[in-house]
C-alpha cells in the first residue's frame, strides 16, 4: 500500500504543516537557501586558496603579486571568486527584495538596478583580473 501524504489524508484540505512544508511564501523557499549555502561554501574554499596563497607569497609587492596573478590557476581562481561573490551577493539582495518591496513597479526598477550594478562590477572585477594576469598594468 502506498504512503498517503498529509494532505490525501485530509481530504485535499492539508493541515498548515503540509501546505508549507518546504516551501517559503513565495513557495520555492528552500531551493533559494540551499542555492545561497553552495555559493558561500564556495566562497570560504576560494577566499581560503586566496588567503593561503598570499601567506607563502615572499612579500606583497605589487610586481611579485602581478607575477603571481600571472599563472594560470590563481587568475583562474581569482576569475571563480569575482563571480562567485557577485552571485552570491545578489542573490541574497535578489530574496530581500522579494521580501521586503511590495509594489510590482518597485519591484521590478530594484532587481533591474542590482542585475545591472552586479553585472557591471563583476565585468569590471574580471576585467582587472584578466589585464593583470596579461601584464597590462603599470609598474
Amino acid at each position: 500500500m502506498a504512503r498517503r501524504t498529509s494532505l490525501e489524508r485530509h481530504g485535499g484540505k492539508g493541515t498548515a504543516i503540509a501546505r508549507v512544508r518546504g516551501l517559503g511564501a513565495a513557495g520555492e523557499g528552500t531551493g533559494a537557501w540551499v542555492g545561497q549555502r553552495y555559493t558561500a561554501i564556495g566562497n570560504l574554499i576560494l577566499i581560503g586558496f586566496l588567503a593561503m596563497s598570499l601567506i607563502l607569497l615572499p612579500d606583497l609587492g605589487y610586481a611579485t603579486v602581478r607575477e603571481w596573478i600571472a599563472q594560470p590557476i590563481p587568475a583562474t581562481v581569482l576569475a571563480l571568486i569575482m563571480i562567485n561573490t557577485f552571485w552570491h551577493a545578489r542573490h541574497g539582495l535578489q530574496i530581500l527584495t522579494e521580501d521586503y518591496v511590495d509594489a510590482p513597479g518597485n519591484k521590478f526598477a530594484v532587481t533591474a538596478l542590482l542585475n545591472v550594478a552586479f553585472a557591471g562590477g563583476a565585468a569590471f572585477g574580471l576585467f582587472c583580473i584578466l589585464r593583470l594576469a596579461l601584464g597590462g598594468g603599470a609598474e
